[in-house]
């Protein structure tokens, strides 16, 4: 039996809304306005993502360690890993993340998957740039990806030139 909690909470960027399933992290995402919250207490892994996410946007956090479980295809999943894997503070472009993969010619379709990811900021999407180096593409709107990612470049221990 699925047990599904929804919270919200307030960010630099605006109302974000929490899903947690059972255990993990369904979705994260930035909305307009405000629904019902679940019922009841918080579950704990709702709890931890808003504590942690608090903290990023604190510039006190660099690392996320709430589990996730993100519905969607088999190879949206594969490409939502793989961005995991950019490190923090670092940006990384659709060309790279498709060879990464195993194939460039895959690059429309990880921009899509990108496109599709239901747990911003965690998984770091927002760390996706254009091979030219332009912000393209994100869910939550450009000004949401610039923001973030200048968060990540002001953070201590980060080189301070440029993301983008």
């Amino acid at each position: 039996m699925k047990d599904t909690a929804i919270s919200y909470m307030d960010s630099p960027l605006g109302k974000i809304k929490i899903v947690g399933e059972n255990d993990h992290i369904k979705r994260v995402s930035f909305v307009e306005g405000e629904e019902r919250e679940t019922d009841g207490p918080v579950p704990l892994v709702v709890r931890n993502c808003k504590k942690q996410l608090k903290e990023y946007f604190a510039g006190k956090r660099k690392e996320f360690n709430v589990p996730l479980d993100p519905d969607g295809t088999d190879f949206q999943k594969q490409v939502w890993e793989a961005l995991l894997d950019i490190p923090f503070g670092k940006t990384s472009t659709y060309a790279k993340q498709s060879i990464s993969l195993g194939d460039i010619k895959k690059i429309r379709a990880v921009g899509t998957a990108n496109g599709k990811n239901p747990i911003a900021v965690i998984i770091p999407c927002h760390r996706v740039i254009g091979t030219d180096g332009s912000l393209t593409g994100y869910a939550g709107g450009l000004d949401k990806k610039e923001w973030l990612l200048r968060l990540e470049e002001s953070m201590p221990g980060q080189n301070q030139t440029s993301l983008f």
